[in-house]
């Protein structure tokens, strides 16, 4: 005989072993891949090997995927090959040029677009200064402004980036710092960003500072010539120092605009950055100059990955300021498993860092051997819930 309350005590029971198993796989995935506190989850959308900047269209979906996806934060390119990817009145100024004049920019304001956007879908939105005082050796900025360009001993400025010719704008020269501040200043001025990112281009390379200008500088201050070997410690010392110098002002120039932007720094590990980029980004966050750390750690092997991870500035900043770390998610000619990007992401919650970030958006799902879906998946399981950043 048809027993209708047993039928529904039957249901309500299957349903209540249905929500136990989801709950449980959730918990599972969620100690796995560790606890749901706030965390940064960030990606750089770049205009190199990648489209999602170059239509509106796909920059809005490239957005809403990532909302989707329980990211929470983006690093959108700003100042990259010498050129700006939003209209500025400053670049316009210094060398005649407002605007990247790749086809997909023209008659758009990208920045304005992710900041809308981004904001409407929850995500953070931090512009990428990702030049720095890089520039390519054919742009208009280099040749109009020759003075501006720092030197080897041997008066050489060009220095090789993979197939790229760079020269490097010099850091010491007061029209490069104003040009920079004025362009910092543009930003965060104009548009409702939520902080700005420097990175391992808010640099020098060791070997150059021996233009006419730096070495006049050094020689007025120390009553001696620059040492021959760019490795000097005295030398690197002074370099550095130079640069910590600016680095203040750039921080009382954002804060004097906007008290409550993020001033971001993505470096490479100290122990390279200092001797190898005079970047002593050490000193920046002990003196309270930067805010967010997003350390580049673009290691294969999970060892080496580990120990950058556990050094002890890494220790000591982290306890200061929030300190994620840069993951490598893949390069065009050099993909990387998407079991290595979530063992990757396991061992930084394992340390209480404050998240991650990865390099860069385009290579989260092309060129791997995996599929799109399945890093797609892999990503939810990372990301299984919103989460606000620390």
């Amino acid at each position: 005989m048809f027993q209708p309350n047993r039928l529904r005590r039957g249901i309500a029971l299957l349903l209540f072993l249905l929500i136990t198993i989801i709950l449980v796989t959730v918990a599972s995935a969620q100690i796995s891949l560790g606890t749901p506190k706030p965390e940064i989850r960030g990606v750089w959308l770049t205009n190199v090997d990648s489209d999602v900047l170059f239509s509106r269209q796909g920059t809005k979906a490239a957005l809403a995927r990532l909302a989707k996806l329980n990211f929470n934060t983006v690093y959108p390119t700003v100042w990259q090959g010498g050129y700006t990817l939003y209209p500025s009145a400053v670049a316009k100024r210094v060398f005649g040029k407002s605007l990247d004049p790749t086809p997909g920019l023209q008659g758009r304001d990208i920045l304005k677009e992710i900041v809308d956007q981004g904001h409407k879908k929850g995500l953070t939105v931090i512009p990428w200064f990702e030049f720095g005082f890089m520039a390519p050796a054919d742009s208009e900025l280099a040749k109009q402004h020759p003075d501006w360009l720092t030197k080897r001993l041997d008066g050489t400025t060009i220095k090789n980036e993979g197939r790229d010719e760079r020269v490097w704008l010099n850091p010491f020269h007061p029209e490069v710092q104003q040009f920079i501040l004025d362009l910092i200043a543009e930003i965060v001025s104009k548009y409702d960003v939520d902080g700005i990112q420097f990175d391992d281009h808010f640099s020098l390379p060791a070997e150059f500072g021996y233009d006419e200008l730096t070495v006049g500088m050094y020689k007025k201050e120390i009553n001696v010539s620059p040492s021959n070997d760019f490795q000097e410690t005295f030398w690197v010392r002074w370099r550095a120092d130079q640069i910590n110098n600016f680095m203040q002002r750039v921080f009382s120039t954002i804060k004097a605009i906007k008290p409550d932007c993020i001033v971001s720094l993505s470096p490479n590990p100290l122990h390279f950055s200092l001797p190898a980029q005079l970047q002593d980004w050490f000193t920046w966050e002990r003196r309270g100059w930067i805010e967010e750390i997003v350390l580049q750690v673009y290691r294969d092997e999970l060892k080496r990955f580990t120990t950058e991870l556990e050094r002890a500035e890494v220790e000591l900043a982290k306890s200061h300021i929030p300190v994620a770390i840069g993951i490598m998610s893949g390069l065009k000619n050099r993909s990387t498993p998407i079991s290595k990007i979530e063992s990757q992401v396991r061992e930084v919650r394992k340390r209480g860092l404050a998240g991650v970030s990865f390099f860069f958006y385009e290579s989260l799902w092309n060129w791997a051997e995996d599929s799109p879906v399945s890093r797609d998946i892999a990503i939810q399981r990372m990301f299984l819930m919103p989460n606000s950043r620390p």
